[in-house]
Order: structure tokens, then C-alpha cells, then sequence
């Protein structure tokens, strides 16, 4: 197979020249023709050079066409200065609030009848640790778990073997409507954790009326993040008609308010746009029940604490509440203490901060300017298997745009995401990793979040699209008495068209990025959780992965926690590496639940393209 390269010129029917001369600098000559532009109906585009100062990503800067939804580009990202001056402040008297159910867990007799023996001997064969005043057992089967039939059928239909470590313990926990905090590392399933109870908890709730908020509330720290839970609130909530929306900033607001106009049971969103559209008078948040902080630790390093305590103070104080991450910092376990009553704790894995042990970390000591030969090197073994997908991460903006710049002139299939990209190109630069067109994607840690999703055999949203679409349902959907409809009827109705087209598979649509094979860390993080965070974007969901890491002297302080990470994972340790323990000093080591410590190249081009 060969990828042969972007053609010089700038039309041709698809962007792309397959095949064809490319000029002097292989694959990624001239960039990208107009050819995307027409396919997303833009109007005006136009590819760019590597020269001129054009977008390193060859995307096309041409102004809107009609159609498209996108609008002018609207707003850049949330703005963090001031978010919330204008929310009122919330008094609540919970004699007067409406009552509502949230308690929904029912043991299953065989979880009743096993011994303690036998449950803690479950609990240690999986790395399951708990916390708290009567704990649920875990479940060892989805039937144990007791969701009702119309989620069981969606879950079953995904092929998984069993529950993993974190739904055994998370789901009874989430389901006996207690606060809960999850800990557990990246790609352990976290997702389905909370949104499988948030879809029970919704159907036992009275149906919105009009001018109510969600009864859900998803608080993620990234766009990318919060479109992926999107995707799996769509998966396994579509057969009971529950709605949702996904706000969050860099895209202009008009969709986003549309929906939250009509009314959604969920809300996944980003705190700096959710809090625009609160202070606006775009939404509120009187009917939210069950709250959910995903990645709480994220969301803290990137400074969001000020902006997700505003959010809270307007939201009854009796909901649930489920906390999810991947460390237990003192600033995570200050924010549970103060919204979190009477909470349960589920951690799984080790109590230190410790990578995944599928994963293969190959730490280099090198030098700053070895660091582009190296990667060249790791790059032609790697991309000698078609299939492979590497992500390299860069400590800052303008180090991504600089690797992919020099690795597109070298011939190499690159492409950069980062804060600056507008949210159109970031889009289309995932789904161009996802589709293996272009397998080497280079990010810096913000824009990375959300990233490693696994594609299932499960239809897609377009299908859901399909279904609305049609003539009986946009009767039935857009009637006044909508609202009006039972839930068991629109569980039961819902269910039955569900099926309709459910063999259809759109692998363009479903997923972000599926099977990334190696992550590069070209530059290092600044601590260890970081770390972990980056290099668990390979080896999800039972695969295994290869993680490269380059780390200079400049690092030195942080030699100390990363050999520890490499130790407990059992990996070989570069000598020069354990050479810095002795004078780098180290995070202070309350490790992954405890205290403090963490807070140019060659030039020329390979004509005809490298693959």
C-alpha cells in the first residue's frame, strides 16, 4: 500500500493526490485542497503551503458556507477571568424542594449469598480497595448488576465479557444513590460507571417541563472529553428517548442553546462555557439530581476549582454526586469534603501513583538537540506496520506546531492539535488520526484529553439521526403533547424503533481514535500524574501499548517519581536516569492518593512521499 503524496496543486476532487508526484517534500507538499472545503460545504478555501507562513496542519482557512451550522466561528474558548460574577446566589430550603428518588440498588441473592471471604477475595483479584459506612458488595456479572432490561440490552450488545474492576464496586455504588468518589486510572471504564446509573436515575424522575434544566449534570475538563461521554450517553440512552447536549467553548453557541432551549435529561459540559450559558439565563440548574465531576484532578491542574465551586452553589445541595479520577490529590479530596456527604470510595490499583502495566515505557536521556533524530529513528520502526498510531506530546503549542511542521517536510503523515486550533480543524484532525489517513498525530496535554476512546460494534448516532428524521417520529417527537408522553411508553416505544437500521456501522461517526499503538512524549510533563495521564492513551481496554519517553536534564527534578512509576511497573530503568534520583530531588512523593509534591532539525525532503 502506498500513501503516495499530496499533490502540488491545490484542486483535484478530494484534497488529495494519491500516487502522483509530490514535489520536493514527499506526502505533505502543498498541503490540503479545497477539495475538504467542499465536502464540509465551506466556501472560499483555499490548501496551504508548508511555506508562507500558512497552518501547519495544511487545513483550509476559507470563510463559511451555508449550511454547515457553524455560523462566523463564533466564540474562542471559555474565558476564565470573572466566569461567574453574574450567578445569583442560591438559598435552599430542602423542606420545600420536590422530593425525588434516587436510590435505585436491589442486591442480586447470588451477590447476598457469597461470604465476606469470597467478596474481599474478588476485591484483591482485581485491585479493588473501598472506603466508607456500608460499602455495596461488588457484582461479578451485568445481570448482578440489576439495570433494567432496556439498559442491559444496550450494555450486552457492546460483547463485553464482564464488568471491569471499577463497574463491579462503582455500579451498586452509584446505584444506592450515595455520594461516590472513583478512583482508577485511564481507560479502566470509568464512563460507563456513571452513565448507565445517570440513565436509570433520569427515567425515575418526573419528565421535564418547559423552561427546566437536566436532571444530569457531566462536568469534564476539556471539549474532547465531553464529546466522548456524549457519544456514550447517546449509545445507551437512546431506547429510553433521554436527551442530551454537549456545551462547551471554542464553537460559536447557537446549536448548543437550541438544544438546551427544547429541553435535555443530560448535560455534558466544560465549566467555563456551561457557566456563560448560566449567567445568560440559557439554562439553570434546578432540576439537577445527579451530578457528575469527571476527571475532578484535571479539571483542578487546569485551574477550573473556582469556576466548578460557582457551578455548584446552584444545585440543590441533597443530589447525588459522583466524583471521578485518575489521582486523589489534597486539592480532590478538599473539594469532595466540602460537596461530597457522607461518601464512598472505591480505588482500584495500587494506593501509589502507578502506570498501566500493559503499557511499555522506554525512557531515553537525552539531549535537547538529539531529540528530532531520535524521534525520526523511533518513528521508521514504528511506521514500518501500516496500522500503527502514534501520538507525540509536546510541552507547549508552539513546540507541536514545530514537530509537525519538521515532520511533514520530512515526509511524514503529521498533523497537530492543540487550544489554538478553532474547533472545526481540531475535529478534522482526529477523525484523519482515527481514520489512519494521517497516524501520527502530535498534541499538547489539553488538547489531548478525551483522546483513545475504543470503537464497538454498537450503531452509531447516525442511526439515532435517521430514525428522528423519519416522518411517524417527527410527528410523534415535535407534537405539543410530547412532554405529555409516560416514560414507560416512551421506554417501550423507543426500544421497538431502536432496532430499526441497527446493523449499520458508521466508524467515521461513532468514535474519536481507536487502537493508538505508541505515545511519544517529546517533551516531558511537569510532573508524574501528567505523565501517567499521557502515556494512558495506549494500552486501553485490555491492548497493549509502547510508551517513548525523552527526558533531559532539564528534568532532572522529576527523575525521582518517574523512576518510581517505572520501578512499580516492573521496567527496564535507563542507568543516567537513575543517576538523577540521586540529585533531582523529587515530588515530595504523596504519590497517586497522598499529600503534596505535584502541583530545529534536518532539513529537505524525500520526494514521492515515504509510505
Amino acid at each position: 500500500m502506498s500513501y503516495g503524496g499530496y499533490g502540488g496543486s491545490r484542486g483535484g476532487s478530494n484534497g488529495y493526490d494519491f500516487g502522483r508526484d509530490s514535489q520536493s517534500r514527499g506526502k505533505y507538499s502543498s498541503g490540503y485542497s479545497n477539495g475538504y472545503d467542499n465536502l464540509c460545504g465551506y466556501a472560499g478555501g483555499q490548501g496551504y503551503g508548508e511555506g508562507g507562513g500558512g497552518n501547519v496542519n495544511g487545513f483550509s482557512g476559507g470563510s463559511y458556507g451555508g449550511g454547515n451550522g457553524y455560523g462566523s466561528g463564533g466564540q474562542g474558548g471559555d474565558r476564565m477571568s470573572n466566569l461567574g460574577a453574574g450567578l445569583k446566589q442560591q438559598h435552599w430550603d430542602l423542606n420545600n424542594l420536590p422530593k425525588f428518588e434516587k436510590s435505585f440498588y436491589k442486591e442480586d441473592p447470588l451477590v447476598s449469598s457469597r461470604s465476606e471471604a469470597d467478596v474481599i477475595k474478588f476485591r484483591n483479584q482485581h485491585g479493588i480497595s473501598v472506603q466508607g459506612r456500608d460499602v455495596p458488595r461488588p457484582v461479578e456479572t451485568f445481570d448482578e448488576a440489576g439495570f433494567p432490561a432496556y439498559v442491559m440490552s444496550e450494555v450486552k450488545a457492546q460483547g463485553f465479557p464482564a464488568p471491569t474492576a471499577i463497574q463491579s464496586q462503582g455500579w451498586p455504588m452509584a446505584l444506592s444513590g450515595r455520594d461516590v468518589v472513583g478512583i482508577a486510572e485511564t481507560g479502566s471504564g470509568k464512563t460507563l460507571t456513571y452513565c448507565l446509573p445517570a440513565i436509570v436515575h433520569i427515567n425515575a424522575q418526573p419528565l421535564l417541563a418547559p423552561g427546566d434544566g437536566p436532571i444530569v449534570l457531566v462536568l469534564a475538563p476539556t471539549r474532547e472529553l465531553a464529546v466522548q461521554i456524549q457519544q456514550e450517553i447517546t449509545k445507551f440512552g437512546k431506547s429510553s428517548r433521554i436527551r442530551n447536549t454537549c456545551v462547551y467553548g471554542g464553537v460559536p453557541k447557537g446549536g448548543q442553546i437550541r438544544d438546551l432551549a427544547k429541553g435535555v435529561e443530560v448535560c455534558i459540559a466544560t465549566p467555563g462555557r456551561l457557566i456563560d450559558m448560566l449567567e445568560s439565563g440559557k439554562t439553570n440548574l434546578r432540576r439537577v439530581t445527579y451530578l457528575v465531576l469527571d476527571e475532578a484532578d484535571r479539571m483542578l491542574d487546569m485551574g477550573f476549582e473556582p469556576q466548578i465551586r460557582k457551578i455548584l452553589g446552584q444545585i440543590r445541595p441533597d443530589r447525588q454526586t459522583c466524583m471521578w479520577s485518575a489521582t486523589w490529590p489534597k486539592e480532590v479530596r478538599a473539594l469532595a469534603s466540602d460537596y461530597l456527604n457522607d461518601f464512598i470510595q472505591v480505588n482500584i490499583g495500587s494506593m501509589e501513583l502507578s502506570a498501566n502495566h500493559r503499557i511499555t515505557q522506554i525512557v531515553e536521556v537525552v539531549s535537547e538537540f538529539e531529540k528530532r533524530d531520535k524521534m525520526t529513528k523511533h518513528l521508521e520502526k514504528i511506521m514500518e506496520d501500516k496500522d500503527n498510531k502514534i501520538l507525540i506530546f509536546t510541552g507547549t503549542k508552539r513546540v507541536a506546531d514545530d514537530i509537525t511542521r519538521f515532520l511533514r517536510q520530512d515526509g511524514w503523515p503529521a498533523l497537530s492539535i492543540h487550544g489554538d486550533k478553532q474547533q472545526n480543524e481540531r475535529d478534522w484532525v482526529l477523525n484523519e488520526f482515527k481514520t489512519g489517513k494521517s497516524p501520527i498525530m502530535v498534541a499538547t496535554d489539553v488538547a489531548s484529553r478525551g483522546i483513545g476512546m475504543i470503537e464497538t460494534p454498537f450503531p452509531c448516532t447516525a442511526t439515532a439521526s435517521r430514525l428522528h428524521s423519519s416522518a411517524l417520529l417527527s410527528t410523534l417527537t415535535r407534537s405539543p403533547d410530547c412532554v405529555n408522553l409516560p416514560g414507560l411508553f416512551r421506554v417501550f416505544w423507543f426500544s421497538f424503533i431502536g432496532c430499526l437500521g441497527s446493523s449499520v456501522k458508521h466508524n467515521s461517526c461513532c468514535t474519536y481514535v481507536r487502537n493508538i499503538t505508541h505515545v511519544l512524549n517529546y517533551d516531558y510533563p511537569n510532573n508524574s500524574e501528567d505523565y501517567i495521564h499521557r502515556i494512558g492513551r495506549t494500552g486501553r481496554a485490555g491492548a497493549k501499548g509502547t510508551a517513548i519517553t525523552f527526558f533531559t536534564t532539564d528534568n532532572q527534578k522529576q527523575a525521582r517519581d518517574l523512576v518510581a512509576v517505572l520501578t512499580e511497573a516492573k521496567q527496564q530503568i535507563d542507568p543516567r536516569l537513575a543517576e538523577m534520583t540521586r540529585y533531582g530531588g523529587g515530588g515530595g512523593g504523596g504519590g497517586r492518593y497522598g499529600g503534596g509534591g505535584y502541583r530545529g532539525g534536518r532539513g529537505g525532503g524525500r520526494g514521492g512521499g515515504r509510505w
